[in-house]
Order: structure tokens, then sequence, then C-alpha cells
């Protein structure tokens, strides 16, 4: 692995770490503050899958959140799949950020710089994680080997075709 790598993923990892650790100690705070968010998320979800069966609660969704970053920034740190622990943390970040820096709700200009800073804060770590989650660490993709095979395939048939072609001509002579 890299050495920009094995800095660069446990530093991405560790505000989620915290962050979810803190989350977990003080669930119900963080739940009052997310329950704008978390009420219009059940509803959406309900809307687009009625049978679908989530939490409802503010504070159990908080916990929810709070287990993934954990885990995700964990596995992050540590190199264990980590373009999935990023997406994790990327699905994570989102609704944290929208339910924790609601700057544009702000009506003291000091809070309302304060809570843009932490926003942009959380837009910027988000691009970090993007570019985590699409990091190969220098291997192909998998949508280049997927082309990669698919060229290789209709080279291969192109030949075999070329082949055949021969074989079937030197049949026809050796019938005369």
């Amino acid at each position: 692995m890299a050495l920009t790598r094995l800095l660069a993923r446990p530093l991405l990892a560790s505000t989620f770490v915290f962050g979810g650790i803190n989350a977990l100690r003080h669930a119900e705070g963080h739940a009052q503050q997310a329950k704008p968010v978390t009420d219009k998320l059940v509803e959406t979800v309900h809307d687009a899958k009625p049978d679908l069966a989530i939490p409802e609660d503010p504070k159990t969704l908080v916990r929810i959140n709070a287990a993934a970053q954990i885990v995700g920034g964990l596995a992050l740190a540590t190199g264990r799949f980590p373009r999935l622990s990023s997406l994790v943390l990327a699905g994570s970040v989102v609704p944290t950020t929208a339910a924790g820096h609601r700057f544009w709700e702000e009506k003291d200009p000091a809070q309302r710089n304060q809570q843009l800073i932490h926003f942009l804060k959380n837009a910027s770590i988000l691009g970090g994680l993007i570019l985590a989650a699409t990091d190969t660490e220098g291997k192909p993709g998998v949508a280049w080997r997927a082309g990669r095979a698919a060229k290789d395939a209709r080279r291969e048939a192109k030949r075999l075709a070329h082949d055949a072609a021969l074989e079937t001509k030197l049949a026809k002579a050796k019938a005369f």
C-alpha cells in the first residue's frame, strides 16, 4: 500500500470514528437536532416503498448512522474494504450534514458563518470519500477490466473465425 493511502485513510476516517462515538454517547441531543431530517427521510422512504419497515424514531436512526460511521471509519482506517467503507461513510455524511449544519436556517450572522464553515468542511470530506471510493490503488477498475475482456474476446473470436475460414479452404482444396 502506498504511503499516501496508509496515512490518508486513517486521517479521513478519524472524524467519523470520533463523530460516531460522540453521537452514540449523546444520541438524545443528536436525535433532537436530526428530527427534521429524519422525519423527511422516513416520509420519503414510506412514500417510495410503503411496505419497507424502517425505524421511525430519530434516536434509533442516529444510532444506526453512528454505528455506520464507526464501523465504516474503522474499516477505512485499517484498509479493509476501503472502497465500500468510503461509500458507507459518504452515505452517512449527507444526512449528518443536512441535520447538523443547516446554515440557511440561522438568523445570527456569526452562527450562520460557523454552520456554513462546518457544512463546507463536510462537503470537502464528502469529496475525499468519493475519491477514496473510486481509488483502485493503481489496479485497473472493474469497468476497464470488463472492457478489456470484451476486446480480448472480440479479438479471439476474429482469430478463430479466420482460422475456421482457412480450415474450410484447406478442406475444400483437399476434397478436389
